[in-house]
């Protein structure tokens, strides 16, 4: 089985347990509309596929996993519907299709983000209870710091102070993609060895190569917003020029960035192949489409 086809295979046991999730809660409407709508946009399913291909590299439970990894998706999500308002990025587009915000209005987007973040950690603690297990709630615990205050909200709150031009250093723009970026990739990864009961050496091994990775996906993120094709990434480009925002591509241009992501590839993949072999296939097939995506 190819990447391709694992993914899908993923995709397709994340995305019953997410609508069936969201179906579940208790939401009135329009708030349950607008979950709904930014939850079912579809997207790569990063995250929740890494999760479950990290449990399935080490031997752990399948069920905590995707768990884990349907709440990760739904903080991914909020993130991202609360990236877009105004008073963020301001972006009318996400996934080839309105933002939130632009069919539902501001304060439905904001409370829509607000109830699947609140939700994610309803579902994962529900679950819990269910396996009684350590690992699975060192694993919640791992979510919700980098989801929060020194994890990907730090990287966004930095983010946006970099808009005025005063942060314009490789170590700020280091800190703004370790936490905006790669502090929910690294959830996603150690969420799957937490499933697995990984020791020690295992979760410090995958901790590293899911930083490198979070670090190349912003790379080539900010390569696409530089010259991407819209029609492919579903959301509108140029937005880090016209915000004047620290960027890979404003530090150091786009040939020293391509290479820059090449190299990072590299060191991801040595991390993993080296403290696990071939039987980290899945993960090294990962960094090498993250190089080359075109969305």
């Amino acid at each position: 089985m190819n990447i391709s086809e694992r993914n899908n295979e993923y995709k397709l046991l994340i995305e019953a347990e997410l609508y069936n999730a969201i179906a579940s809660c208790e939401a009135p409407d329009p708030l349950m509309s607008a979950m709904k709508y930014s939850i079912s946009a579809g997207g790569k399913r990063l995250r929740p596929c890494l999760a479950l291909g990290v449990c399935d590299m080490l031997g752990g439970e399948r069920e905590m996993a995707l768990a884990l990894g349907c709440g990760i998706e739904m903080i991914h999500t909020y993130s991202l519907i609360h990236d877009d308002l105004p008073c963020m990025d301001d972006d009318d587009m996400r996934r080839g299709r309105p933002s939130n915000h632009k069919v539902f209005g501001e304060g439905q987007a904001v409370l829509a983000g607000d109830g699947l973040l609140t939700f994610a950690f309803e579902l994962m603690l529900k679950k819990g209870l269910e396996f009684n297990s350590l690992a699975y709630f060192k694993a919640v615990h791992e979510i919700a710091k980098r989801a929060g205050v020194s994890g990907m909200v730090a990287g966004q709150s930095r983010d946006l102070e970099a808009e005025n031009g005063s942060l314009v250093d490789e170590n700020e723009l280091r800190y703004i993609h370790v936490h905006k970026t790669a502090d929910m990739l690294a959830a996603a990864v150690l969420a799957g060895a937490y499933s697995a009961d990984a020791d020690e050496a295992s979760i410090n091994a995958l901790e590293k190569y899911s930083e490198k990775m979070g670090l190349l996906f912003q790379i080539t993120d900010d390569i696409l917003d530089y010259e991407g094709d819209q029609a492919l990434v579903g959301k509108t480009l140029g937005k880090d020029e016209e915000n004047s925002k620290l960027t890979y591509i404003t530090l150091y241009g786009i040939e020293k960035a391509r290479q820059i992501a090449a190299q990072t590839a590299e060191d991801a993949e040595r991390i993993v192949l080296d403290a696990f072999g071939t039987s980290a296939e899945y993960l090294i097939k990962t960094v090498q489409e993250m190089v080359s995506r075109k969305y």
